[in-house]
C-alpha cells in the first residue's frame, strides 16, 4: 500500500518503521496543512497531530476521498461532522483512541465488568489515567473510550468527569508523569474490598503496529469504523 503520515512526531516515526518492514510504501511525511498535491494520492493516510490542527487535516484528506486513520486525542467534539463527511465523499473513517491490541482487548474487558458490576450498589467507580508530560489533552482519549463502555454497561453512571464527581458522574483522574507511554486503570471500591483492571503499555509499539493493521484493514472499504471492526470483537 501507499501511506501517508499527516503529523510526523515520535508516533509518525515508529509507524514509518513498521508500515516499511511490512512492505508498504511512505508517499508523504508530513508536519505541515495536507493538501491534494502534498499526499501524493496514498491509498490511506495514517493521522497522528494535534488536537486543534487534527480536524482540518482529516477534513482535507476524505474530501480528497482517502480513507483515513486517525489516532489524535482531544477533538472528538468535531467528530459527528468527519463521520458525516466521510460518507459524503463515499471512503471510510477509523478512529481509535488506542490502537493498541491489549487495549482493545482490555475495552472488551472493561465492558464485561462493568456489567457485572451494575447491581452491586455498595462500589464505586473511578479510573485513573498515567501518561508522559508531553501529552497535551486530559483525560485521555482512551480513558474517554472506558469511561463511555462503562456508562453503556452501568445503568449508574450516565456521563464522566475529570478528577472529583458526585452522584452519577463517573470520575477519570489524568496524571502526567515522566515518559510513561500509557497507564490505564479501572477501580471498583466498596468499604472491604477493591476490585482493578489494569492496562500497562511498555513503549508505542503497539500502538503504531495497530494503526498499520488498521490501515491495511479498511483499504476499498467504505463508511465509520472503529477497532472492534478491525479486531472482530
Amino acid at each position: 500500500m501507499k501511506i501517508a503520515l499527516v503529523g510526523y512526531g515520535k508516533m509518525g516515526k515508529i509507524i514509518d518503521e513498521i508500515a516499511t518492514k511490512r512492505g508498504h510504501e511512505i508517499v508523504a511525511r508530513l508536519k505541515e496543512t495536507p493538501t491534494a498535491e502534498n499526499l501524493n494520492q496514498p491509498d490511506v493516510v495514517i493521522e497522528f497531530s494535534l488536537p486543534e490542527v487534527a480536524f482540518n487535516n482529516i477534513k482535507t484528506c476524505l474530501e480528497n476521498k482517502i480513507p483515513v486513520i486517525c489516532g489524535t486525542t482531544g477533538w472528538l467534539e468535531h467528530k459527528e461532522a468527519i463521520e458525516k463527511i466521510a460518507i459524503e465523499n463515499e471512503t471510510a473513517f477509523l478512529y481509535g483512541s488506542n490502537f493498541s491490541l491489549g487495549v482493545n482487548l482490555f475495552f472488551a474487558l472493561n465492558e464485561k465488568l462493568a456489567g457485572l458490576m451494575k447491581n452491586a450498589d455498595e462500589y464505586s467507580c473511578q479510573l485513573e489515567e498515567i501518561h508522559h508530560i508531553h501529552k497535551l489533552d486530559a483525560p485521555s482519549g482512551t480513558a474517554i473510550s472506558l469511561a463511555e463502555g462503562i456508562i453503556r454497561n452501568n445503568p449508574k453512571f450516565s456521563a464522566w468527569k475529570l478528577e472529583n464527581t458526585k452522584g452519577n458522574e463517573l470520575g477519570i483522574f489524568a496524571i502526567r508523569e515522566d515518559e510513561v507511554p500509557g497507564t490505564h486503570s479501572v477501580f471498583y471500591r466498596s468499604e472491604v474490598d477493591e476490585i482493578e483492571i489494569k492496562h500497562t503499555a511498555f513503549n508505542r509499539n503497539g500502538f503504531a503496529l495497530g494503526a498499520v493493521v488498521a490501515a491495511e484493514w479498511i483499504k476499498d472499504k467504505k463508511g465509520n469504523f472503529t477497532m472492534k471492526d478491525v479486531l472482530g470483537l
